[in-house]
């Protein structure tokens, strides 16, 4: 079997934005049979929730439309992390840049927004929607749904499932 594709969503702690965007995309994927030819993973700029759970509103509206996140685990972003993904997605802009400055020149062909594959959406970045409502949380899982489609069929047509 050929080396896997492997896929880093970020955000600034890994607590509420990059775990469901694993899950989602992990979810889509799956679905797409795409995932045996994936590695799939979320991480954090900063090592404020280093070993927590995501929060648990990501969970619980995530869970609503059947993803789960409960397995998962913050963990910060390494330098190995630029070497060993492909692609490396930032939820905003913020984020984007603090993993330009982080990463090593050579692989800032491997970074970008995730919010690049939305279609069904004008915005550019995942909204941060920890300090906010409950509907924030929502916004969040239809943005990176919307991506996640739209990813996922970039990756269709990459390894030829499409």
């Amino acid at each position: 079997m050929t080396k896997k594709i492997a896929i880093l969503f970020i955000c600034m702690a890994n607590y509420c934005r990059s775990p469901t965007a694993e899950g989602v995309f992990r979810s889509r994927a799956a679905a797409a049979g795409l995932d045996p030819f994936l590695l799939i993973d979320s991480a954090a700029t900063s090592n404020y929730r280093i070993g927590h759970a995501p929060d648990p509103r990501s969970s619980d509206h995530a869970a609503r439309r059947g993803i789960d996140l409960t397995g998962q685990r913050a963990r910060q972003v390494t330098q190995a992390d630029f070497e060993n993904f492909d692609h490396i997605y930032a939820m905003d802009r913020q984020n984007l840049a603090m993993l330009k400055t982080a990463c090593p020149p050579r692989f800032h062909h491997k970074l970008g927004l995730l919010m690049e594959f939305a279609t069904r959406s004008d915005s550019d970045v995942v909204p941060d929607p920890y300090g906010g409502d409950v509907d924030g949380f929502e916004l969040v899982l239809d943005y990176i749904e919307d991506a996640s489609d739209g990813l996922v069929a970039s990756l269709r047509e990459r390894i030829g499932r499409g």
